[in-house]
């Protein structure tokens, strides 16, 4: 725990390593700053002075206002592919990394102010924040975390005082965002397209010791920085696609080359499930929908290939082959991690684990099968995914009728259900034992789109936090049965409007 003299403990290895990868800025001018959220836990996790941070003296660090002893806040450079195109200057518009904390677990964490106004990359923007896409922010990252997805965090959001021009004036806010680190594949792509390999290769160097320090071992360091990328993205998206999750806007400046989710724009869940859905209002050809998502990881991938494939140990051939490799290699990773959170939803042992009857090959490709007749049946009768899941786990405990109820007469899902139950047969666990399985990988609760929006709605509109309040108390424990709060496992009404996101910028 820190003193309140220096109730952040600050420590700047990029600033210090990583000259020429940043531009230096100062927060905007704040008015009233007030904080209107603070994560204690994740500020204890974090070793900072968790009293002294919960109070005024945290509205000012966190809003800009005052900056922390030690702070240097800096603004990242980077390029990006942006839905195809590619941007070959974007970088931190509207964020400034005040520095990095080593946590209780010995883990480099950089804490970074979102919306704290222009800086060298803001393009003609204002660099600002809204209060609603800030608690968004809060509460999709919060329920992600909590649902065991890796994720950046949000330690604090604060408003300003003041207003940010969009459709409309709307009160102005400030989020502090926790991450891994922020150098994403867009951030190799900036130094490549400038032609800069040493300075590739410096972020290569700094990314692997962050990282991946048993790559600085292997025979070609920068192929393993390649494999451990596509290990940690094939997981991430497979955990995404587990629950139901949309990012909305996978571009390449939104790919973080540590594995977790990170810009939390036009994000959401779905409800019914369909493989093309899309709630963001601008991805008008669907290439960011649901389904696509594992592809378009993949994409990210090669472009992160091509920016370290100068750096490639052998000949240039050989070393091309072994890009390919390592990519084309992707797909199979997300669906050995896609096939087991399947297997654990469907009340399935993993393979290995005692009692499975799982081995490989025509194993797995018979429970791939399963699992996708499953999600045939949800698609053909617009069931809410979410509830799905959650109701076989009471099918599993031996009552189908919650599970049926969620489907029309005459589905598929008959079908679909004696299969279920004879690969049940092939292992031993009793019943009990896997429903509470089952409850413990598939939520009762997600971020419902409707309930954000409501709960945004009153925060901005009324000033009344109460809402994101209860909503965010609900998020934190999405796996347990909550009495009273059954409302907020329901989906929007069948009749409501397609349901759409927006940047937030």
């Amino acid at each position: 725990m820190q003193s309140a003299s220096r109730p952040i403990p600050f420590d700047n290895v990029f600033v210090r390593e990583l000259p020429g990868f940043y531009q230096r800025a100062q927060p905007g001018p704040v008015r009233e700053p007030r904080l209107v959220f603070f994560d204690r836990e994740l500020a204890a996790e974090l070793r900072l002075d968790v009293d002294a941070l919960d109070s005024d003296l945290g509205a000012r660090y966190f809003t800009g206002a005052e900056l922390p002893p030690g702070a240097e806040p800096i603004a990242l450079a980077y390029a990006g592919h942006q839905f195809g195109h590619f941007v070959p200057q974007l970088g931190d518009g509207r964020a400034l990394l005040l520095g990095e904390v080593v946590d209780v677990h010995g883990v480099r964490r950089d804490i970074q102010l979102k919306g704290s106004g222009r800086t060298f990359f803001s393009r003609g923007g204002d660099g600002l924040a809204a209060l609603g896409p800030v608690l968004r922010e809060v509460l999709v990252s919060g329920a992600m975390h909590r649902l065991g997805v890796p994720t950046t965090r949000m330690l604090a959001a604060a408003t300003t005082g003041g207003t940010v021009e969009r459709d409309e004036p709307l009160p102005g806010a400030v989020v502090t965002r926790v991450a891994a680190s922020h150098v994403r594949v867009g951030t190799f792509q900036y130094f490549a397209a400038r032609r800069e390999p040493e300075r590739v290769r410096q972020l290569a160097d700094h990314v692997i010791a962050r990282h991946v320090p048993e790559a600085r071992g292997a025979a070609d360091p920068y192929a393993a920085l390649l494999e451990g990328a596509c290990e940690r993205q094939a997981s991430l998206v497979a955990r995404w696609m587990l629950v139901g999750f949309v990012h909305g806007v996978m571009n390449t400046d939104n790919m973080a080359v540590s594995g977790e989710t990170i810009d939390y724009g036009p994000c959401a869940f779905m409800d019914r499930y369909h493989p093309g859905t899309v709630f963001s209002s601008i991805d008008s050809r669907g290439r960011y929908a649901y389904g696509n998502q594992p592809t378009i990881a993949a994409w990210n991938l090669a472009r992160l290939a091509e920016c370290l494939l100068p750096l490639f140990a052998g000949p240039a051939d050989a070393a091309l082959e072994r890009a390919k490799a390592i990519v084309h290699g992707f797909f199979d990773r997300y669906e050995a991690h896609w096939l087991a959170g399947m297997r654990r939803k469907l009340g399935l042992l993993d393979a290995g684990a005692p009692g499975s009857a799982v081995g490989r090959g025509a194993d797995d490709a018979a429970d791939g099968a399963l699992s996708q007749a499953l999600l045939a049946a949800l698609e053909h009768a617009e069931v809410d995914y979410t509830n799905a899941f959650r109701r076989l786990a009471d099918a599993a405990a031996g009552d189908e009728r919650p599970f049926l109820a969620l489907f029309g007469a005459g589905s598929p899902v008959d079908a679909w259900l004696l299969r279920w139950r004879e690969r049940l047969a092939l292992e031993p666990r009793s019943s009990a034992e896997r429903a509470a399985a089952m409850r413990a990988v598939s939520p009762a609760f997600v971020p419902r789109n409707h309930l954000v929006e409501a709960a945004l709605e009153a925060a901005v509109r009324r000033g009344d936090l109460g809402p994101f309040r209860e909503l965010a108390a609900v998020l934190a424990r999405p796996f347990d049965d909550q009495p009273g709060r059954e409302a907020f496992q329901e989906p929007a009404p069948i009749d409501a409007p397609p349901y759409q996101t927006f940047c937030g910028t």
